[in-house]
């Protein structure tokens, strides 16, 4: 007896050391946010995380200023089939609005926004909880230990001492696997996440262990090819640069699928966020108000590799009058020489600034400027981060309204010379573009 009582507590020892079941293989299941610049709607669709699978799945759609009041279809499809479907009614307040659609299951999803001209597709990933083979081998064992040690306990208690030791060997023996697959279950690193690694599946979200293991662990994929057009919309070709087939594994990176600069010839920023129409097409609205040679840079994260800068110029002809709001702040400027670190500080006097694409505010740099616009050599995109909030996976979204007044930058300027700079943040749902021209001087005995 005593020995099955030593045996019981290694059990619960064990067992305190054993890790929570995970869910391995997909993403973690925390809100997806992206931008979306839809038709003259300059919109953030929020895609709240999914629990329990089947379920509800919420979805908030924020409007900015400006934003003209209408109706959104939401359709959720899988396989392309269409599985759920709502309306959302956007007043002429910005701010929230939202509706409930479901979901089936885990795997792969796409979400339309369709505002009955265009129709912007969002791809992402509803994770399944997922216990790797070492976790079930380890709760397994421990099972079959729980019950070979109540089988021990009845065989002693009427009296076959000897009997006993038999079902004691087993508690044994099923704690010993218990304990070294709980060790294991801590060092072995889970396989490659669909939809962040891999292209997503049905069967690797479900069941990621099962899955055939791929040949390599090298996921990067090769640059992209983008190629800008005007179509009344402008838009965005993008193709395989090895394959030259159209590119549909863009991830969601900084609450956007594609972050887009546009730059006028006379240094008028657009920052826009295309929608999705079709694999490797992307669409945006804008209204040129000068003609001539246009900058465009697009920021964008494949699957499998890291984030990719793509730039291109395009010719268009003047299409109206509207150009990008700017509006005057201080900027506390400290610049210094060329390949050393610069801060600039856009100061906005009161603390209810808004988080806009996950940030506190956004520095688009581009220079130097010797000539037109389009032929500046650096293209920059600087951050000013939100603090970490206790407790909370999620990057804050729109709704707090608690940042700022100032907004710091720092970044380094590669070359001498004259840099057309911008500094963006939100407040009361509006985003303030502050313009800005900086010159950098050349570093110490450096020539150019």
């Amino acid at each position: 007896m005593r020995t099955l009582l030593v045996v019981l507590c290694a059990i619960g020892l064990a067992w305190g050391t054993t890790l929570p079941a995970s869910a391995d293989g997909a993403q973690d299941g925390a809100d997806v946010q992206v931008a979306q610049t839809l038709g003259a709607r300059e919109l953030t669709v929020v895609i709240r995380r999914v629990e329990p699978v089947p379920g509800p799945v919420h979805v908030e759609v924020v409007t900015h200023a400006g934003t003209p009041a209408g109706e959104l279809a939401l359709r959720l499809s899988q396989d392309g089939a269409v599985v759920s479907e709502a309306k959302v009614v956007l007043g002429a307040t910005p701010g929230f609005h939202g509706a409930t659609l479901r979901v089936s299951g885990p795997g792969p999803w796409e979400l339309a926004v369709d505002d009955g001209v265009r129709v912007a597709t969002i791809p992402f990933v509803v994770p399944a909880r997922v216990m790797s083979p070492w976790q079930n081998a380890a709760y397994g064992g421990f099972v079959a230990a729980g019950v070979l040690l109540l089988v021990s306990l009845l065989v002693a208690v009427r009296g076959h001492g000897r009997a006993a030791l038999v079902p004691a060997g087993g508690v044994v023996a099923a704690l010993a696997v218990a304990v070294t697959a709980a060790l294991l279950s801590a060092s072995i690193p889970p396989p490659a996440p669909p939809g962040r690694d891999l292209d997503p599946t049905v069967d690797n979200v479900t069941d990621p262990y099962a899955a055939t293991p791929p040949s390599t662990t090298d996921y990067s994929r090769p640059p992209v090819n983008l190629v800008a057009t005007r179509d009344g919309d402008l838009r965005l070709t993008m193709t395989d640069g090895s394959t030259g087939r159209p590119v549909d594994d863009l991830l969601v990176h900084d609450n956007a699928l594609v972050h887009l600069g546009v730059v006028s010839p006379s240094g008028r920023l657009w920052h826009l966020h295309p929608v999705r129409v079709g694999p490797g097409d992307y669409r945006v609205a804008l209204d040129t108000p000068e003609t001539g040679r246009y900058a465009v840079a697009a920021e964008i994260a494949r699957r499998g590799g890291g984030r990719q800068l793509l730039r291109t110029t395009i010719a268009l002809d003047a299409t109206g009058t509207s150009a990008p709001a700017t509006e005057s702040v201080e900027l506390v400027r400290k610049i210094a020489e060329a390949g050393s670190p610069s801060t600039i500080t856009a100061r906005f006097g009161t603390p209810d600034l808004q988080p806009w694409l996950g940030m506190v505010g956004h520095m688009i740099v581009t220079g130097p400027v010797t000539g037109e616009v389009a032929d500046a050599p650096v293209w920059g995109h600087v951050h000013s981060m939100a603090p970490p909030t206790p407790g909370r996976p999620d990057r804050p979204d729109e709704s707090v309204a608690a940042f700022g007044p100032d907004v710091p930058f720092t970044y380094t300027f590669p070359l001498p010379g004259r840099y057309l700079v911008w500094v963006q943040a939100e407040r009361g749902y509006s985003v303030r573009t502050v313009p800005a021209v900086v010159d950098v001087p050349a570093a110490e005995g450096a020539t150019r």
